[in-house]
């Protein structure tokens, strides 16, 4: 008798499973064939010394790895990822930030101010390459409208200056991605209750004070998603710095992406290419993982929490 009434349950749950399952398998097998498998792939060409076209016969163990580690090419590659992490940190998301406050305040024409602001990152980074190095180009535009202020003891090779092509570039991505900051954290100061802040008016608190101890801290979450999606994008840099400088001047804003693009590439070593790929994966892995251990988990455990409340 408790077989009979246990069957319809579990022929129920396993239904539930076997469809469960069979939505899951075509994103399942899309994930495998383009993101694992390639890993793979790339892990198993980098303990070769090959050009890509004669077959793998020159098995070097993890010798591509030791040559990446003591490149300075592979170094520089890497300090310049993290002048642009510590720029985003401490001037794109500050500035984008600034930009939600104000942008959250009614006043007339903020919805035209937020597209405008927004639109730059509809834009390409190929788009905005080109754009950038035509208008940074010697004696082009921008040096013109310089010399016009008076700046001319200014002007400089913007992107053939080693010392400062990459806070250039920067300047660049800057123009690109701070809108796309500005709207999530727009988002957030809306999903914010406007009785908060009113409440501490009431208990005299000034402006910067609510701002301070109510806004920020709500707001908190929203920030770290930005700061974690904008360390991510950091690390993968390629396709803007390509088309405007093409990693150059001698190598000045190469990044880890152009690194390996130009190494397995153009210079067709494909096995020392694999090995700084997957160097990038590991790196950009590690961060996210460590990211969500110990600055996530707290804002994941907490809408967990409240969904299940």
């Amino acid at each position: 008798m408790s077989a009979l009434t246990t069957r319809p349950g579990s022929s129920r749950r396993s239904r539930k499973w076997l469809t469960i399952g069979l939505f899951l398998l075509p994103g399942l097998a899309l994930y495998l064939v383009f993101v694992i498998a390639p890993i793979i792939q790339a892990a198993h060409f980098s303990l070769y010394r090959w050009n890509g076209l004669t077959p793998l016969t020159d098995f070097i163990g993890l010798k591509n790895y030791q040559a990446a580690f003591a490149s300075s090419v592979f170094w520089g590659a890497l300090g310049n990822n993290v002048t642009v992490i510590i720029l985003s940190l401490t001037i794109q998301i500050p500035f984008s930030l600034a930009l939600a406050v104000l942008l959250n305040r009614r006043f007339r024409g903020r919805a035209v101010f937020r597209l405008l602001f927004f639109v730059p990152y509809v834009l390409s980074e190929a788009i905005t390459g080109i754009v950038f190095r035509l208008l940074l180009q010697p004696d082009s535009v921008f040096d013109a409208i310089v010399k016009s202020a008076g700046l001319g003891s200014f002007l400089t090779d913007w992107l053939g200056d080693t010392s400062i092509v990459m806070f250039t570039l920067f300047v660049i991505i800057t123009w690109k991605y701070f809108g796309f900051h500005m709207i999530i954290m727009l988002a957030g100061l809306q999903g914010i209750p406007k009785e908060l802040e009113e409440a501490a008016y009431i208990d005299g608190a000034d402006r910067r004070q609510a701002f301070r101890f109510i806004t920020l801290p709500l707001l908190g979450p929203t920030i770290r998603v930005s700061i974690f999606l904008s360390v991510i994008g950091a690390l993968q840099l390629f396709d803007m710095v390509w088309v405007t400088t093409g990693g150059g001047p001698v190598n000045a804003s190469n990044t880890m992406a152009i690194n390996m693009f130009k190494t397995g590439f153009v210079k067709q070593q494909m096995g020392y290419g694999s090995a700084l790929a997957v160097i990038l994966f590991l790196l950009a892995l590690v961060v996210a993982l460590l990211y969500q251990r110990l600055v996530l988990r707290r804002d994941i455990d907490g809408a967990i929490t409240s969904y299940n409340g």
